[in-house]
């Protein structure tokens, strides 16, 4: 018995070779290994030995009622039970069930008994007989010898199975910040002093410190990640990595083993277990950027995560539970996925706790300055290059675009015109901003100005509705309600 005990560190394999050897060296016909779940408000059938199973449905993993059995009446008293006689274990409610539910092979003996470490019962150890008054004494008081070895000898095991998942798990984090070290945000900080910004950024202090989830809602390229890496900073959770996934990067089929992980041999190709990232976010806070892309049939599973904290890995029965703060972001209108039913409703419920909404780069100017000098010297330091200067007439053709993909936009021009720079003064060549007067101006450009009106004046100055402009656009009532403030455009003054 204690070669078994020693040779085995695998949990489910050290249960296996313990119900092998004890019913070997017993004499009985079946032995059962019963693990009570976290909750202790049941008990799973970990390991079962019972060569002559004909007729019998029982399985591993298989889950029984701590009332109303044997075993479950052993795990609450926490003391050894034996019933010796058949017409007496017959009278025991579901003992053939729940000990290895045999049809046809009546068992007349049955010795439950209690696995405690540590002042806690975790488990019963059940033999079985088929023979009446099959368990002496003498042999309830060895099995209690042999109960108690294998108490060490289980929690030993389910110690080191946590210890190797923990360190599979930082391995995984360990290679998924390289990864994160590589491909990370270009700046380190929020560059801004715009009133819309300065907006963001108290709400952002609002919400840190709570656990709510947040929904960043804006253009593509307005910097909703560092917005997201902002609020993980300033939370409690700011010890642990800030977890990030592209729901739009990644193919839907592997999607779902990226967000869940899934266990060996789940699908083709899964040659070792992977961790997904909601594990690789506990305790932490996971990002999900363009949860919009999220397909229709994994929201069903995000929303049991966001509920009830719990899921399961590709290919796994076991339920885990995960304690993860959510920032999801998106660049599409949930409300109209809504209504086209590409997005479900209980979903964006959840999610939209807290909305924080990231204004574009045209509705904050004056920040524009501020960004272009920022980027010029990050990228002059690395082509080792020296910018003093800024030519003014470039900066205010810069400030009057209305840079339709935002500070990525603006990122990738200035990263040119460094590459471009030969002198001191960095050479901005922006011939797709237009000339002053004639080309897009701050407020906008004059064909959006010139749609705007045109499709106005078709709505007979109607904004919102199903009817309004805003629904014929595209766009939401508000959205464009901006957008007519800044083209200085009054739908009561049309022409």
């Amino acid at each position: 018995m204690t070669n078994t005990l020693v040779s085995n560190m695998a949990p489910r394999d050290l249960l296996r070779a313990i119900s092998a050897c004890i019913r070997r060296d017993m004499h009985c016909d079946v032995v059962g290994v019963f693990i009570s779940d976290s909750d202790q408000r049941q008990l799973r059938l970990r390991a079962f030995d019972f060569p002559e199973r004909t007729g019998s449905s029982a399985k591993e993993d298989s889950v029984f009622p701590l009332d109303g059995t044997l075993v479950g009446r052993a795990f609450k008293t926490g003391k050894p039970i034996v019933v010796g006689r058949g017409e007496d274990v017959a009278k025991e409610d579901g003992i053939n069930d729940d000990v290895c539910k045999i049809r046809g092979e009546p068992i007349k003996s049955v010795c439950a008994l209690p696995l405690i470490r540590r002042n806690r019962t975790f488990g019963i150890l059940a033999l079985g007989s088929r023979v009446e008054n099959s368990f002496s004494t003498e042999d309830v008081d060895f099995l209690v010898r042999v109960a108690g070895q294998v108490a060490i000898a289980v929690e030993n095991a389910l110690v080191y199975r946590e210890i190797a998942e923990l360190k599979d798990k930082l391995a995984q984090e360990k290679l998924y910040l390289e990864e994160e070290i590589r491909t990370t945000a270009d700046f380190d900080g929020i560059v801004g002093q715009s009133s819309a910004l300065r907006q963001v950024l108290q709400l952002v202090e609002t919400v840190a410190t709570s656990d709510s989830t947040v929904l960043l809602m804006g253009e593509t390229g307005t910097g909703k990640e560092l917005i997201a890496q902002a609020i993980h900073d300033r939370s409690q959770r700011k010890a642990r990595t800030l977890i990030k996934l592209n729901c739009a990067a990644i193919p839907t089929g592997l999607l779902e083993s990226e967000l869940f992980g899934h266990e060996r041999g789940a699908f083709t190709g899964a040659i070792t277990q992977k961790f997904g990232r909601l594990e690789l976010a506990d305790q932490a806070t996971l990002f999900l950027d363009e949860v919009g892309d999220i397909p229709l049939e994994l929201q069903p599973k995000l929303l049991r995560v966001l509920q009830d904290g719990e899921f399961e890995r590709l290919g796994s029965t076991r339920t885990k539970k995960v304690d993860i703060r959510l920032v999801a972001a998106t660049n599409r209108d949930l409300d109209q996925m809504i209504e086209t039913r590409q997005f479900r409703s209980d979903l964006y419920y959840r999610l939209n706790v807290f909305p924080i909404r990231v204004p574009p780069l045209r509705e904050r100017p004056e920040d524009i300055p501020l960004l272009v000098r920022y980027f010029s010297q990050k990228y002059a330091r690395r082509m080792e290059k020296r910018i003093e200067s800024i030519p003014a007439a470039a900066m205010r053709k810069l400030t009057h675009w209305h840079w339709p993909g935002n500070i990525r936009e603006l990122q990738n021009l200035v990263e040119r015109a460094v590459i471009l720079t030969r002198s001191s003064t960095l050479a901005i060549s922006v011939p797709e901003l237009g000339s002053n007067g004639a080309g897009p101006s701050r407020n906008g450009t004059p064909d959006e100005q010139e749609r705007i009106v045109r499709i106005l004046k078709e709505t007979n100055g109607l904004v919102g509705g199903p009817n309004g402009a805003a629904a014929r656009m595209g766009l939401k009532r508000t959205t464009l309600l901006t957008r007519m403030k800044k083209l200085g455009i009054d739908p009561r003054k049309l022409p």
